[in-house]
Order: structure tokens, then C-alpha cells, then sequence
């Protein structure tokens, strides 16, 4: 039997531009840059398969830089050809069974400078984004970033990066993670456990010279 598990983000057409609200950083004309609203989008989800224990919510993006070196230089370009990694912004595992959506600003409503202790919500527990890492060394931001933080891609990249946003319904009630668990080690857990899973992307820049 074909798959009917639908996953919806309210804010944007599937494939389409993220709105700025969404975003952890938004195009200022002055600074390349700014803080912008980083507001979790609504993420629901529909006719989960018979057996479905708990949900996890992973959002990444595919397209960061895998050297750092022109990142947010400026008179440099971060070049297309450049090989990418992912990047997670969002992860959140043993959602309860009954759960079928995390509301928008439910997770994430404006940057926290130092980052969101990860940990147990009524709507699941939160692991740590790839902002952790990011930050480090940072004395204004380093600090662990649980939940949800949004697109920021370097100002200066020369393509789109594509955001996935993927729900997955598990056979377990629990993935058995705690503390400061990423993105990547959701991945290594979920194995086994899937019964079905849908994906919708967003796209984002912060480069007015690549069209959205």
C-alpha cells in the first residue's frame, strides 16, 4: 500500500522561498546581515500508519559550506562547486503518539543569544542544532542551541540553500536520547524504527545577487 503519511508547513509553498520571520538571520543593506523574528513554522502531520509510537522532527540543510574560509568575506564569494554538508536546524524526537503538529513560535519565538536548554517539552524532547557548533568560541552567542533556529546561510554563498523539513513516524515510543544529542545521532537511532516519513523544503538566501 502506497504511503498517505502528509507532512504540511504552514508559511510557504513546498519549494519555495522561507519567509524572513522563519529565518534565525534576514538581509540588512548595511551589514550583510541582522537577527531576524527565527519563529518556528507550524509543522503538521496526517494519517499516520497503524503502530505509530512517537514522531521526531528533523529540519537541515544540505547546501553549507564544507570549508569555511570565505564565509561572510567580504570581497569573496563562497563558490557553487564547493562541496556541502548538512547543517541541522531543528531536533526534536519522542513526540507522543497523540501529537499531530507543533504549533508555529511553539519551539523557537526570537534568537536566544547563548542558545535554549535541549530537554523534555510536552510536546517531546529537544536535541542540539548545528549552532552549538557554529558558536563555539563566540562570547557573546557559544552555548548549547536546543530545538529550533532557523536559515542563515553565509551572505556571500552563490547558491540557494535548500531547508528540509522531515517528520518521521516511529515503531518506538522513544528514540532513548537525552542531553546534548544532534541531529546525526537521531539519524543513527531512528534505524529500524521508521514506519513512514514525508519531507517538505524551503529555500532561503541571504545574497540579494541569487534570485530566491
Amino acid at each position: 500500500m502506497e504511503n498517505s503519511f502528509v507532512v504540511t508547513v504552514d508559511g510557504w509553498e513546498a519549494g519555495a522561498a522561507i519567509p524572513e520571520t522563519f529565518a534565525f538571520g534576514k538581509h540588512d543593506p548595511d551589514n550583510h546581515v541582522a537577527l531576524s523574528d527565527n519563529i518556528n513554522p507550524r509543522v503538521a502531520w496526517d494519517n499516520a500508519p497503524e503502530g505509530t509510537q512517537s514522531f521526531v522532527i528533523l529540519c537541515h540543510d544540505p547546501d553549507v559550506p564544507s570549508v569555511g574560509d570565505d564565509v561572510n568575506q567580504a570581497g569573496k564569494t563562497v563558490p557553487a562547486d564547493l562541496p556541502r554538508v548538512d547543517f541541522f536546524h531543528w531536533v526534536l524526537v519522542d513526540i507522543p503518539a497523540n501529537v499531530s503538529g507543533i504549533e508555529q513560535g511553539q519551539d523557537a519565538s526570537g534568537v536566544t543569544p547563548g542558545g535554549k536548554d535541549p530537554g523534555q517539552h510536552p510536546y517531546g524532547i529537544t536535541g542540539i542544532n548545528d549552532y552549538t557548533a557554529w558558536f563555539e568560541g563566540d562570547p557573546d552567542m557559544e552555548g548549547d542551541y536546543g530545538g529550533y533556529d532557523g536559515p542563515c546561510p553565509p551572505w556571500n554563498d552563490s547558491i540557494i540553500h535548500h531547508y528540509h523539513f522531515t517528520v518521521y513516524a516511529l515503531s518506538t515510543p522513544s528514540l532513548g536520547l537525552s542531553g546534548s544529542f544532534t541531529g546525526r545521532d537521531v539519524e543513527q537511532a531512528l534505524q529500524g524504527h521508521v514506519l513512514a516519513k514525508d519531507t517538505v523544503v524551503g529555500t532561503y538566501t541571504l545574497n540579494p545577487e541569487v534570485s530566491g
